[in-house]
């Protein structure tokens, strides 16, 4: 079982909160990661896998324009993702990922590089957090997916855990 995740459903379950994930790349690995932990329902509301371009948009509300713009592999697409998922979900706490696994470059991109979102809380009285990071993984497709994985529940974990 997955440390970080065993991390976040017991951070989040202290605190009453819920997350959910919006993920292309890693085509649905957090949330079979985080619900391979007992106590995850608790926590975890779902998430969306919008591996497909056109999915973003229709299931997240990317705009069309920033896909043109900026690409599916850029901060731009992780936030929205994340900032649609959380108006769907009103889950307290979203992660977004999009990226390229490989073996092939899309969109100008190289394998590995990979953007992650982390957005939260959604609670009234508090100002909204948004992280966002670029990572550049190394390794194969399998190898790609579960750094992104790590990487996201990790950037998670900074944010909401305890000093």
């Amino acid at each position: 079982m997955n440390q970080l995740a065993e991390k976040v459903i017991k951070t989040l379950r202290d605190r009453s909160l819920h997350i959910a994930a919006a993920e292309s790349i890693t085509g649905g690995l957090i949330g079979a990661t985080l619900t391979a932990v007992p106590g995850a329902s608790k926590i975890y509301l779902g998430g969306v896998v919008s591996y497909a371009t056109r999915l973003k948009t229709a299931l997240l509300g990317v705009p069309d324009e920033v896909l043109r713009e900026h690409t599916v592999v850029s901060e731009e697409v992780a936030i929205e993702m994340a900032v649609g998922l959380q108006n769907r979900t009103n889950a307290d706490w979203v992660i977004a990922v999009t990226g390229v696994a490989g073996p092939d470059p899309q969109e100008g991109h190289q394998p590995g590089e990979v953007w992650v979102c982390v957005l939260g809380p959604r609670i009234a009285s508090l100002p909204q957090f948004r992280q966002v990071e670029q990572f550049f993984f190394e390794g194969d497709r399998d190898a790609v997916r579960l750094q992104t994985v790590d990487a996201a529940l990790g950037m998670l974990l900074r944010v909401v855990s305890p000093v």
